[in-house]
């Protein structure tokens, strides 16, 4: 008989920076272990972070994305602000510095697994994560030497290859990986080159440890825009299309982290993680009528810290979060002018940064099976700009001269865990969530705006959830969320930023496991959601007037990913897979609508021999013209198309 996995069996590091029962943990985290990352071998990051219920990243062109937790698909300052994203624990790039399509540089071709916070995170993490937080995570080294290898092409022209050593001796491991992907791309001018590479040493010796990680990644990228009218997006050939050949993005990061950790008496442990980053990217701005270029990048020294005391009933943790950012960005337009939008420089800035946070969060267990926690987070933030061009109104560009803007927001969190018996428990949580504003949000401003509009984002939640095993063949994990956002900041139809929105984001997610037969697993990630605007503004394009109770564009209701997993041998795996996307609004009047779609993919890997495996996969395999991401702006009805079917095959090492 094959019994579902028990949330006690699943060890998460994310909610409180180290190992724990995913169990014991009152909020909503799933984590995608490594077999199933294995199994996917995803193309693009989307592709398996849907199957954690309240989970949508719409897929741009190449490595691009927009991201939705218990949200919409947010866009602009919104959409790179509102989400936090971490490689090992510490994020990817500074807080107000992030980029929208910033889980790109994580390495998740090679991860060992990868951990999704649903919702406010609490009190460890700060800015950018009032969404919801996701963790890619690299391997350990492994026990004895390990050598693997994996080469794999498809019928879009698209090639991958992954590669890594891995090994321990004495008190030192070692892990050594790296992964290469070129791709002529689905659609005309979008081909794509991406390197990544992951160093990683641990030493342990006892109660001192040091892990320390190295990761690097390159990207080279020609982009294609969108394609417009759903006559296009139906026709095979026209939504292969690019009006933008002269698009393109080229990035490149670094990032060295190393965690330190040791007793500090018998209850007491301490974790101090000193790390460095730098961040440089170039790109063609096609999704706006300037098609400017944009060149912006920063680097970072920072410390983690926290130290963790427990102590039978009461545990303690409380911790330092300090940091120091220098980054910079520019905008020039080299087509003659469009509307407002001039020729020539629009903005020429750096910007530095001071972040520092402290935060504690105690543990009290009430009974035996009742555990009460609280926790309080507070973060300071100080930019410091510098306007390297002339102060004033270019067009519709609004350039502040220099200027320092300090911020402080507080996020605290209570939570209610109660055990209903050993394989099933229910929870009850309140969560602020705050961030303050993005550098772009303040400085990248536009006529009408002035710099002191924009506000730290604060979002307040209510979750409900239960996590446990019916019986000896269902695993059960149910949420509901009740989440209202202030100071909500985006760019209207107009084009203007708007400073003091306000959303609701009400629903519930399932994610179900049934062992239908020893060989045969089912399971879903369900999701239904309700996110709508909560305040009136007409705009000067009263066709996209937003009026309260309307839904947010881009929040579909329904999302569902289904998979049924047969194993009848241990070398054979396969699996099929439904992903239903709901149909939603594409304007914030709610006036156009994308219906949604149904896509169908296969893979199975079978062993040839102990240490040699092939696998195929069969990606949209009804041929589904549909849209990976679709919206309303300027008149049209826009879309980046999915691909169709496609076909590809591969082979893996590992010994």
């Amino acid at each position: 008989m094959l019994t579902p996995a028990l949330a006690e069996d699943v060890v998460i590091v994310t909610a409180e920076r180290r190992a724990q029962s995913l169990s014991d943990v009152p909020q909503s985290i799933t984590s995608i272990p490594a077999d199933t990352l294995q199994l996917v071998d995803a193309d693009h990051i989307s592709e398996v972070l849907a199957r954690a219920p309240g989970v949508s990243l719409h897929r741009g062109s190449g490595a691009e994305h927009l991201t939705a937790i218990r949200s919409p698909v947010l866009s602009g300052g919104a959409g790179a602000g509102s989400f936090l994203f971490l490689e090992n624990g510490v994020p990817i790039r500074s807080p107000g510095f992030a980029n929208i399509n910033g889980l790109f540089n994580a390495h998740y071709e090679l991860a060992d697994r990868i951990e999704i916070i649903r919702g406010p995170s609490g009190a460890l993490y700060g800015a950018n994560a009032i969404h919801g937080v996701i963790n890619v995570i690299a391997p350990a080294p492994s026990e004895a030497f390990s050598i693997f290898g994996e080469a794999f092409g498809d019928t879009q022209d698209r090639y991958k290859f992954k590669a890594s050593v891995s090994g321990n001796e004495g008190a030192n491991g070692y892990y050594v990986g790296a992964s290469a992907t070129t791709e002529a791309g689905y659609r005309e001018d979008a081909g794509l080159d991406q390197q990544k590479l992951t160093l990683r040493h641990v030493y342990d010796n006892g109660g001192v440890s040091v892990d320390t990680i190295f990761s690097f990644d390159n990207l080279e990228q020609e982009t294609a825009g969108f394609i417009f009218g759903e006559a296009t997006l139906k026709d095979r050939e026209l939504r292969k299309t690019n009006d933008f050949p002269q698009a393109f993005r080229d990035a490149k990061s670094a990032r060295l982290q190393s965690t330190i950790e040791f007793d500090a008496g018998d209850a007491t442990r301490v974790q101090i993680t000193p790390y460095a980053r730098w961040n440089d990217m170039d790109f063609l701005q096609h999704f706006l009528p300037s098609n400017s270029l944009e060149e912006n990048g920063h680097w970072s020294v920072g410390m983690q810290s926290a130290v963790y005391h427990d102590a039978g009933a009461f545990s303690l943790i409380a911790g330092i979060d300090a940091e120091y950012t220098d980054g910079f960005l520019s905008e020039f337009q080299s087509m003659p002018q469009i509307f407002s939008f001039t020729q020539g420089l629009h903005y020429d800035y750096d910007v530095k940064a001071v972040n520092a946070a402290g935060f504690v969060q105690a543990d009290y267990v009430l009974t035996p099976r009742t555990t009460a926690s609280a926790a309080i987070r507070i973060d300071g933030t100080v930019y410091d700009y510098t306007n390297n061009t002339d102060s004033g109104v270019v067009g519709r560009f609004l350039r502040l001269p220099d200027q320092t803007d300090k911020f402080v927001t507080a996020s605290p969190k209570f939570s209610l865990r109660h055990a209903l018996s050993d394989n099933a428990s229910v929870y009850a949580s309140y969560a602020r969530g705050a961030r303050p504003p993005q550098t772009t949000d303040l400085y990248r401003l536009q006529i009408n705006q002035t710099g002191d509009q924009a506000r730290p984002e604060k979002i307040d939640a209510v979750e409900l959830g239960f996590r446990g095993s019916l019986g000896e063949r269902v695993n059960l994990e149910l949420a509901g969320f009740f989440m209202d956002k202030k100071n909500f900041f985006f760019r209207d139809a107009d084009g203007f930023n708007v400073a003091n929105g306000k959303t609701r984001h009400v629903g519930v997610e399932a994610d179900v496991r049934i062992a239908l037969h020893e060989t045969l697993t089912l399971q879903s990630a369900v999701t239904y959601a309700k996110h709508t605007y909560r305040f009136d503004r007409p705009t000067g394009n009263a066709a996209e007037s937003i009026s309260f109770g309307d839904d947010v564009d881009s929040a579909p209701r329904v999302m569902a990913n289904t998979r049924l997993l047969w194993k009848p041998v241990d070398r054979l795996t396969a699996e099929a897979e439904w992903v239903s996307m709901g149909s939603y609004f594409t304007d914030a009047a709610n006036d156009h609508e994308y219906d949604g779609h149904n896509v169908l993919n296969l893979r199975a890997e079978a062993g040839l021999t102990d240490a040699l495996a092939a696998f195929i996969t069969v990606r949209n395999v009804t041929n589904e013209l549909y849209a990976e991401r679709a919206d309303f702006a300027f008149g049209e009805d826009r879309y980046f198309p999915g691909e169709t079917r496609t076909l590809g095959f591969g082979l893996r090492y590992r010994n």
